[in-house]
């Protein structure tokens, strides 16, 4: 089977990785350059850390395929609620990541600020620690996904956008070619490469911020605030610090992160840890979101695929979702294949839905 992957972000080059793996013949083309997208602008936060079975599942798979390439980093993954409100969903979320198998726990205050002297536990009611988690660079991964797919015979155009004069033609500026599957995992922008073949996809996009601190002393896990919606990991000897999300206009948004953004994350952190950072670095970049929060990953019209929708956790889950859909795509059996397909069906709204890009992108699939 001739197949043409559009988009060299993690999900794409680990779906062309796949596919060659079973024999199929991948053209992967990049407009720009790999993991130019969503990919190199990610935290790169990985965990396991979900209540949801499919979830959990789709988590599991990944986090496994990334040990196998010596990818991953370990890091426990610490989330906190600082209201009765917050505090009974962790509880929620803690029972239900155990009846999955997840190596989590549930932490008091106290307990925590044991495990780590250097956060601030006042107004915390309750934290949970998923300790199987831990942390990826972006950028290896990319690089690695791309060799990997190359080794194994994959050709990867990069600099050449594409357009779709029909489901299984795709266009360049220098030629046209036909496939017998065309895969888009391009973003925000599969919404309107499809549209031009007469898909209509329920896909917003949303401007996501990071920051890097200066270096920091001080020993830390991964960190998410569920009350005040702000998160950070470590990175080398600093901090990765991100939050202040909008929903955007995903052909008119701005790469660079807000002077008050960066304010406000430094004083958060400030807040919540025996801390005074700085900032080395900051920027912005683009994520997907869907009515449910759910992907769109799967066959839209015959001979195209798509692959969006991600809610700022396609990096986490690409190897494990580029194996479904391959496998989907060459018709072949997958562990995910038995609950997944009607979880992500990209055909499941008309694509007329009104939605809120962010009511919020960190919830479970279903619900």
């Amino acid at each position: 089977m001739n197949v043409a992957v559009v988009g060299g972000g993690a999900v794409g080059l680990s779906t062309a990785a796949a596919l060659v793996r079973h024999g199929a013949s991948v053209t992967v083309f990049e407009r720009d350059g790999l993991g130019s997208g969503a990919s190199g602008r990610a935290a790169g936060l990985c965990y396991d850390a979900f209540a949801d079975d499919v979830n959990a599942a789709v988590a599991a798979d990944a986090l496994a395929r990334y040990r196998d390439l010596n990818l991953f980093e370990p890091q426990p993954y610490v989330w906190v609620a600082r209201d009765e409100s917050d505090a009974t969903a962790v509880r929620e979320q803690i029972a239900g990541m155990r009846r999955n198998g997840v190596a989590v726990e549930a932490l008091t205050p106290a307990e925590l600020g044991d495990r780590y002297p250097a956060l601030d536990i006042s107004g915390i009611e309750v934290a949970g620690l998923a300790r199987d988690a831990g942390v990826l660079d972006p950028d290896a991964v990319v690089a690695t996904l791309a060799e990997q797919a190359r080794a194994d015979g994959a050709n990867i155009e990069t600099g050449t956008p594409v357009s779709l004069a029909s489901p299984t033609t795709v266009e360049t500026p220098d030629e046209t070619r036909t496939f017998d599957a065309v895969i888009v995992a391009a973003g925000p922008q599969t919404k309107p490469l499809v549209a031009a073949v007469g898909v209509s996809l329920a896909l917003k996009a949303y401007r996501a911020q990071a920051l890097v601190t200066e270096p920091v002393d001080a020993a830390l896990p991964s960190f998410y605030d569920a009350t005040q919606e702000f998160y950070w990991r470590p990175k080398a000897d600093a901090l990765l610090v991100g939050d202040g999300a909008h929903e955007v206009d995903p052909t008119d948004w701005d790469p660079e992160a807000d002077a008050e953004f960066v304010s406000r994350s430094l004083d958060r952190v400030e807040q919540a840890a025996a801390l005074n950072p700085t900032c080395d670095r900051a920027w912005a970049g683009l994520c997907t979101a869907t009515p449910d929060g759910a992907p769109l990953a799967g066959r839209v019209v015959d001979g195209l695929w798509v692959a969006t929708g991600w809610q700022g956790h396609g990096l986490m889950r690409a190897p494990a979702m580029g194996d479904y859909l391959a496998a989907d795509v060459l018709n072949r059996p997958n562990p995910l294949s038995e609950h997944l397909p009607k979880r992500v069906d990209p055909t499941r709204f008309d694509g007329s839905e009104e939605f809120a890009a962010l009511d919020d992108p960190t919830r479970d699939w279903d619900e």
